[in-house]
């Protein structure tokens, strides 16, 4: 979960082969203590090697020069994907990304406000060279119930994906030498990874995050439209020194491109030049139908003049396929942390194995081949109130009423849950109707940190097949380079970061709790089931194979945990 507070308002044959051809069922399924200085300090200046005194370097954030070559940042993109950047506003109000770690090891802030997440997930390791840099996944999309949601009986509720995740994601991590711990990185090597009082080399998070149906438009809320999926290739880098000093104006960009038919980003995909075409569908845009079987490829690929990180997506169900690359060609830039310009730049991956050294450097618990879902934005509504109309763009509301708001919201965890929509709101015509009424939970409030929204009752799939609720993931092992598996696993969720209410204490792992406390008493896990004759992974409440103990599969918070709840490396059993 992405939790903040904003400042601004192919063929039968081929489903066979994969085992998740839909079974009798129709065809509908994120403290490096934030410094509030007016420049980075000496010791940042000494590591960009930059000429020039701290006042010199003050004048250059201030001032958002860009250097000669790189550009500079529009007054729209994303610079922040928290959204809270002064000197830009976001093109997406919520754009989901990596959750990082403090400087201190604990909770991270971006100017001034916490910034943190709920990701349940599940780590793939293998120290087979190729693992860190070609992965490759095949999996079927839920099916959503017949029926519209309901707003009843929380826990007993007909439920849609997008009200229990609003990002499932796979992830990996790319060199960015711009980026936090701010040195060089040579793609594809295990010499990048932290090690004693090397803090690693300079790294980005990647998340191949889909978007399910119901909740449009994307460019203000969750989805593409009311029917199909949807994805993008997101790259969040941090602009933080090792001394936790940061750059205001872009501590945490974004780089954001849908995966697309031709290839082509939908508008300008880097942090400075980013708009509201990038973060809106074309008919070029990849939408894929519920319950179709999606392989998923990720790899560093050959481009003209060296190589950048492709994902690429197969739709088995109906043959059609997309792409992205984080290339220079393709807009993608990296950030500079003194002055926020970008320089087009060639993302590719960073590590050549998936061991267990091998982590994103600063993010909360050890992230790497990672398949996860975002919880914890969405809170189902009766009515809504407190209209707030923003100029030139959409009204949305700030409060929810109804039997998920049992009691008053505590203003020091959510003041609101903004935004709100209503049930059949079309957005001013810009989108169809939304199918409840809702609310996202991340424009004024830092999340749902009350934990009485949708994701925290047992509302998730407890079948293959829809029923109330959707029907469950269902996701065959990942494989690397010859069809390998990956021979270990760890499971990890950062949520107790979000704890609050609990004073989850992140060294030491005091009042951190599964689930976490609220009114639906219920945190979602992973189970490996054998469906159809093949060996998959569930996410939900299922109860159809081995559940690892259900929410014990997530082990503790503590030492070498880097913030996470995390359980024991330990064999794939591979049902």
């Amino acid at each position: 979960m992405r939790i903040r507070r904003s400042a601004q308002r192919s063929s039968a044959r081929q489903l066979a082969v994969s085992g998740l051809a839909p079974q009798g069922s129709p065809r509908r399924w994120r403290s490096w203590r934030m410094l509030l200085v007016p420049a980075l300090g000496v010791a940042v200046i000494a590591q960009l090697g930059l000429a020039g005194s701290a006042t010199g370097a003050a004048a250059t954030v201030a001032k958002t020069v860009a250097r000669a070559g790189s550009v500079a940042p529009n007054p729209v993109g994303g610079l922040d994907c928290n959204g809270v950047s002064p000197i830009q506003r976001p093109a997406k109000p919520a754009v989901q990304c990596v959750d990082p770690r403090g400087s201190d090891g604990g909770r991270f802030e971006d100017n001034g406000h916490y910034i943190g997440h709920d990701e349940p997930s599940v780590r793939f390791l293998s120290s087979q060279p190729g693992s860190g840099d070609n992965t490759t996944l095949t999996e079927r999309l839920p099916v959503e119930p017949a029926a519209l949601p309901t707003v009843r009986h929380p826990g007993r509720d007909v439920t849609h994906t997008f009200e229990l995740t609003i990002a499932p994601w796979l992830s990996t991590t790319v060199c960015d030498p711009h980026s936090t711990p701010m040195l060089p990185c040579r793609p594809r090597s295990d010499a990048n990874a932290p090690s004693g009082t090397y803090p690693g080399a300079g790294a980005a998070f990647v998340e191949l995050q889909f978007y399910p149906p119901g909740f449009a438009p994307f460019a203000d809320s969750i989805s593409c439209d009311n029917t199909h999926w949807c994805s993008a290739l997101t790259i969040d880098s941090l602009e933080c020194a090792a001394d936790g000093t940061c750059n205001p104006n872009c501590t945490e960009p974004v780089n954001f491109g849908f995966i697309q038919t031709n290839g082509v980003p939908t508008g300008p995909p880097s942090p400075q030049l980013s708009d509201l075409s990038t973060v809106t569908p074309n008919r070029h845009t990849l939408l894929m139908n519920q319950g179709d079987a999606i392989t998923v490829h990720m790899f560093d690929a050959k481009i003209r003049g060296g190589h950048a990180l492709e994902a690429r997506e197969t739709d088995l169900t109906t043959g059609q396929s997309g792409f992205m690359i984080a290339s220079a060609a393709n807009g993608f830039m990296n950030t500079s942390p003194a002055d926020c310009s970008g320089t087009p730049f060639n993302f590719q991956p960073e590590y050549s194995s998936a061991r267990a050294q091998n982590i994103i450097p600063w993010g909360i618990g050890p992230y790497m081949i990672n398949d996860q879902f975002e919880l914890g934005h969405f809170e189902p509504c009766k009515s809504v109130s407190g209209a707030v109309i923003v100029p030139g763009s959409d009204t949305y509301y700030t409060n929810c009423s109804g039997p998920y708001e049992s009691t008053a919201e505590n203003p020091n965890l959510e003041p609101d849950d903004a935004p709100c929509y209503k049930f059949g709101d079309t957005h001013g015509g810009t989108a169809a109707p939304n199918l409840v009424t809702g609310c996202d939970v991340f424009t004024d409030a830092i999340g749902d940190l009350d934990y009485d929204g949708t994701p925290y009752y047992p509302d998730w799939p407890n079948s293959v097949r829809p029923d109330r609720f959707p029907s469950t993931f269902l996701q065959l092992q990942p494989t690397t380079n010859g069809g390998h598996r990956y021979p270990q696993i760890q499971f990890m969720t950062d949520t107790s970061a979000t704890e609050f209410n609990t004073n989850c204490d992140l060294s030491s792992g005091a009042g951190c709790v599964l689930p976490p406390k609220g009114p639906g008493n219920f945190f979602p896990y992973w189970t490996q089931a054998r469906v159809a004759g093949r060996c998959v992974w569930e996410f939900g409440n299922m109860r159809n194979g081995n559940t690892f103990g259900r929410d014990a599969q997530y082990g503790s918070v503590g030492p070498g945990t880097l913030g996470a709840f995390a359980g024991p490396i330990r064999r794939n059993p591979n049902c």
